[in-house]
C-alpha cells in the first residue's frame, strides 16, 4: 500500500502522524511511505529521519495526496486539503465530524473512507487511539488553567497550591474519565483544592479510591454544577460522549454567578464544548473573556508539546494502520471490531451513529456498504 504522510497545515499544529519509527515499520512490511518535506519539523523530526526510514521525501501535499492509497494524519483535513482527497482514498485521522456539519458533507462528496480516532472503541468502551491526547489534555488543562489564572492574562490572580496562611484555589473538574482522571493527578500534584463531577456513581467510587481525601466526588446534576462553578477558580470541562458532541453543561446564566477573573477550560470545544460560550481558539489568541470569565478553549491543546504528544499518538495508531495497510481494508473491518467503529464515513455514506445524530443527516450501518463482514 502507498502511504502518505502530508505536513499538518491547521493553525499551530505542530505535530505529525507518523514518525520515523512508525514509516520504518511500514517500509519493513514492503509498503511505501511518501512523507510531505518538512512534515515532522514540528515535532522534532527532519526529513533525514524519514529518509533514514526509509520513507519517500516529497515537496508538496499535492503528490502526497494524489499518489496515496491512505493518508495518515493528527486533525480533520482543512478545507483547502478536502479537494484533494479522491474516491475510495482511506483518511485516517481525528476527524471530530459531529461538530462540523460543512466538514462532514464535504468528505461525504469526496466518496473517501473516513476512520476516525476518537471513535475506535474496545468492547470494554476504552478509546485507545485518543487516550493518550486525552491523557495529555487532561494534564495540561490544570496547567493552563493555572497560567491563565494570573492577573495580567485577566485571571483572578490566584495561585492554585496557595502558600500556607491562604486558601488554596479551587478546581472544578467536569466529567471524571480520561481527560479528568488526568487532571485530577496534575490539581492534586501542585495542591489544589479539587471537585469532580461525573454521571457515573461507578466512576465516582473509582476516584474516590483512588485519591481519597485528595478530592471531593460530586453526583452531576445541573444543582451540583451550578453550585461548584459559583465558588470555583478553575473550571475544567472534560465530558466526552464518543463521536458526538458535547453536552453544553454550563450555560450562560451559570457564569454570571462565577468569580469574576475565573477560568475556563474547555477540553471538550473539538466536540462543540461543554460551555455555552465556548468558541476554538488557537495557540497564538488562546483567550477570550465572557461575563468576566477568562476562556481558554484552544482547540488541540496537545499540540502544544508536539513532541510528547507525537510519540504518544503514533505508538497507539501507527500499529492499527499497519494492520490496514498489511490486511487491505476489507479484511482488516472483518477481523477488528474496534476499527469498524472508528469508520465513520464510507464512500459517501455516514457510518457512524453519533456523528449522523449530531448533525441530522443519514446513517447507514457499515454492514451495509462493506461486503463480508462479520
Amino acid at each position: 500500500m502507498h502511504i502518505g504522510l502530508p505536513k499538518e497545515i491547521k493553525a499551530e499544529e505542530y505535530r505529525v502522524g507518523l514518525t520515523p519509527v512508525a514509516v520504518k515499520a511500514f517500509v519493513k512490511h514492503g509498503h511505501t511511505v511518501m512523507v510531505q518535506s518538512e512534515a515532522g519539523v514540528g515535532s522534532g523530526f527532519v526529513d533525514d529521519d524519514y529518509r533514514s526510514a526509509g520513507a519517500l521525501i516529497v515537496e508538496t501535499n499535492e503528490e502526497v495526496f494524489a499518489r496515496a492509497d491512505m493518508i495518515v494524519k493528527v486533525k480533520e483535513p482543512m478545507p483547502e486539503e478536502v479537494p484533494l482527497l479522491r474516491d475510495g482514498q482511506i483518511l485516517y485521522t481525528y476527524l471530530h465530524l459531529a461538530a462540523n456539519k460543512n466538514l462532514t458533507q464535504a468528505l461525504l462528496d469526496r466518496n473517501i473512507i473516513g476512520i476516525a480516532y476518537e471513535t475506535v472503541e474496545r468492547d470494554d468502551g476504552s478509546l485507545p487511539l485518543l487516550t493518550p491526547m486525552s491523557e495529555i489534555a487532561g494534564r495540561l488543562s490544570v496547567q493552563e488553567g493555572a497560567k491563565y489564572l494570573e492577573k495580567p492574562f485577566g485571571g483572578r490572580g490566584i495561585l492554585l497550591g496557595g502558600v500556607p496562611g491562604i486558601r488554596r484555589g479551587k478546581i472544578v473538574i467536569l466529567g471524571g474519565g480520561v481527560v479528568g482522571t488526568n487532571a485530577c493527578k496534575m490539581a492534586i500534584g501542585i495542591g489544589a483544592d479539587v471537585t469532580v463531577l461525573d454521571i457515573a456513581s461507578q466512576r465516582l467510587v473509582y476516584l474516590d479510591d483512588i485519591f481519597g481525601t485528595h478530592i471531593t466526588t460530586l453526583y452531576s446534576n445541573e444543582s451540583n454544577i451550578e453550585e461548584s462553578v459559583a465558588e470555583a477558580d478553575v473550571v475544567i470541562g472534560a465530558v466526552l460522549i464518543p463521536g458526538a458532541t458535547a453536552p453544553r453543561l454550563v450555560r450562560r446564566d451559570h457564569l454570571k454567578r462565577m468569580r469574576r477573573g475565573a477560568v475556563i477550560v474547555d477540553v471538550a470545544v473539538d466536540q462543540g464544548g461543554c460551555f455555552e460560550t465556548s468558541r476554538a481558539t488557537t495557540h497564538t489568541d488562546p483567550v477570550f473573556i465572557e461575563e468576566d470569565v477568562v476562556h481558554y478553549c484552544v482547540a488541540n491543546m496537545p499540540g502544544a508539546v508536539a513532541l510528547s504528544s507525537t510519540m504518544a499518538l503514533t505508538s497507539v495508531t501507527y500499529p492499527l494502520g499497519l494492520k490496514i495497510a498489511d490486511l487491505g481494508l476489507e479484511k482488516a473491518l472483518q477481523n477488528s471490531l474496534p476499527l469498524r467503529k472508528g469508520v465513520n464515513l464510507y464512500q459517501g455514506a455516514c457510518t457512524y451513529a453519533g456523528v449522523a445524530e449530531s448533525l441530522d443527516i443519514p446513517y447507514t450501518p457499515l454492514q451495509d456498504v462493506v461486503p463480508n463482514l462479520l
